[in-house]
């Protein structure tokens, strides 16, 4: 899988950790920025990854800031965005398999490198269980 990953300024300090947490599930790994911690808004990595996203059928990205809320608000104005905040394995499984979530967003602040890498782990095992779900996805774009 290919994932677009970009953070702000509370987020960029855990970026390293997750990118190689993703190379070592043998995934490939598109940086977006920012590349320092100085003061950088957040809804402008999540356009820029959200329209990398939308370019590149068959990719995800993964949005990371302080609390993930700014990342996934900002995420879901896109059309065919399915943004996430997930806090745990379980939240993040069940965005794919119910949700068919393409964007996965937590908070540095919130969660430590262990529970990310079970929800990376969550996230990038489990697929879209279509179905009944697959009605109601269709309806959340209005």
């Amino acid at each position: 899988m290919k994932f677009f990953i970009a953070t702000d300024h509370a987020g960029v300090a855990i970026k390293p950790n997750v990118i190689l947490l993703l190379k070592s599930m043998g995934h490939e790994i598109v940086d977006l920025g920012p590349f320092s911690a100085e003061r950088v808004d957040y809804t402008d990595f999540a356009h820029l990854l959200c329209h990398e996203v939308l370019s590149n059928e068959g990719t995800q990205g993964i949005l990371i800031c302080g609390s993930g809320i700014g990342m996934s608000l900002a995420a879901n104005k896109h059309i065919g965005i399915r943004a996430a905040l997930c806090h745990d394995a379980y939240t993040a499984k069940m965005a794919r398999a119910h949700n068919d979530a393409n964007v996965l967003c937590f908070g540095e602040r919130i969660v430590g490198l262990g529970v990310i890498e079970s929800m990376l782990e969550a996230w990038c095992t489990t697929n879209f269980e279509g179905g009944r779900h697959a009605c109601r996805v269709s309806k959340i774009e209005v």
